[in-house]
């Protein structure tokens, strides 16, 4: 049944998940932890970290470590959860590679005329609306700490947020090396790192 359900879930996401990537994450959190409870807010937050650092787009990265968590949680063995992870990653592609194949077909021939101009028109603010949708999820006392009980990690959070905007944003600095520098000052903060 556990099965059945994740091919369910992940079809459904990959469906709807206009905009990939972070847009789809607010897709997966509502399913998986708010809706079946397959794991924590916790546990999610981690695996949208850890699909963040590895390659490949971050909604099938998610949906791999996912299907892999869900199952293990459930009491399966690391092999049932191998297989849940290849299911979900697998049910998120097969409606984009279905949809592209179908729609590749019907915008050669329709791509000028005002019904579909008008139908992606739309679609963009939305796809705005899930990636920040997204952004905000993530803005939890998880990944920032709280004021209350972290004083010293929620300023950190916000200093290292803010900065990370403004040297990507404003000053076009490389992303990789703002994860780096970030790193580095998690590393130091935590005394992980020698200073």
């Amino acid at each position: 049944m556990l099965f059945f359900q994740l091919f369910i879930t992940f079809f459904k996401i990959g469906l709807f998940g206009f905009g990939g990537g972070f847009a789809i994450l607010s897709l997966i959190q509502n399913e998986v932890v708010t809706k079946h409870g397959w794991m924590t807010f916790s546990e999610f937050t981690d695996i949208v970290a850890v699909s963040q650092m590895t390659p490949g787009p971050i909604g099938i990265n998610a949906a791999t470590y996912v299907g892999y968590t869900a199952v293990v949680n459930a009491g399966y063995s690391a092999a049932w959860g191998t297989a849940g992870s290849l299911l979900a990653t697998f049910s998120t592609l097969l409606p984009s590679f279905i949809l592209m194949f179908v729609v590749s077909r019907f915008l050669m021939k329709y791509a000028a005329h005002p019904a579909v101009r008008a139908v992606f028109s739309v679609l963009r603010p939305v796809v705005i609306g899930l990636i920040a949708s997204a952004a905000l999820m993530l803005m939890n006392k998880e990944n920032f700490g709280s004021p209350v009980d972290s004083t010293p990690q929620f300023i950190l959070s916000v200093i290292l947020c803010t900065a990370s905007f403004l040297a990507i944003n404003k000053w076009k600095v490389n992303p990789i090396f703002v994860i780096l520098v970030s790193g580095a000052i998690g590393g130091i903060f935590y005394g992980f790192l020698p200073i």
